[in-house]
């Protein structure tokens, strides 16, 4: 059965989060609240971990997993260059629903970047998965927990009624607000190129691009 974890985001506990991160260390899968729907975390270094969440998820091992980190430092080890599009958009929307996608270093792992080359990273706006971040001093994964092509959860609850004892912890802070998800930019072209239109608007990034 998943461990049922509830934590308010405005006043964390921190036996609670110590315990979800734990389960993280040890190779586990956690449920966790975001600024846009529930993710899905697993310690990003881990492979095994990492597959962990393929399986729960019914997803395609040639699909990359993008990643949370708790700050724009924690970005360098995980790529081999930071372009300044990069740097502008960082400062501008970071922390939140932006996911950049870099060249991933050479000792990030093919299962995060799903044979691609490139690695999926944001800094999210949400307390509790900023703090589960900084942490694992580490990237944790930040795919949406829900079964793979499903409809995305937008509280805990329905993380459990779709997943399951799947997951070995369920963090619950409250609803988050759903809607789109994170604004998903490629920043490994110049211009860089908007992948998926979320919570972010195509306009407010290249307005950034062009006032700086």
């Amino acid at each position: 059965m998943a461990l049922f974890l509830k934590i308010d985001p405005e006043k964390p506990d921190e036996e609670k989060l110590a315990e979800a991160v734990r389960i993280l260390l040890e190779g586990g899968v956690t449920a966790f609240p975001t600024e846009t729907f529930y993710g899905l975390g697993a310690d990003a270094r881990n492979e095994e971990a990492v597959e962990k969440i393929f399986r729960i998820k019914g997803r395609n091992f040639r699909n990359p997993l993008s990643v949370i980190v708790a700050n724009d430092r924690e970005v360098i080890p995980l790529v081999e260059e930071i372009p300044a599009t990069a740097e502008i958009l960082m400062q501008t929307f970071w922390p939140g629903p932006l996911t950049l996608i870099f060249r991933a270093a050479p000792s990030v792992s093919s299962r995060l970047t799903g044979g691609t080359g490139k690695i999926g990273i944001r800094v999210s706006s949400h307390p509790v998965a900023r703090l589960l971040a900084a942490a694992l001093s580490g990237p944790l994964t930040a795919t949406s927990a829900n079964l793979s092509g499903g409809p995305e959860c937008s509280s805990a609850d329905a993380v459990i009624r779709t997943l399951g004892d799947l997951p070995d912890a369920v963090i619950d802070g409250g609803p988050t607000p759903g809607g789109a998800g994170s604004t998903i930019l490629d920043v490994t072209v110049s211009p860089p190129r908007i992948l998926r239109e979320g919570a972010i608007p195509g306009v407010l990034i290249r307005d950034a691009l062009r006032t700086r």
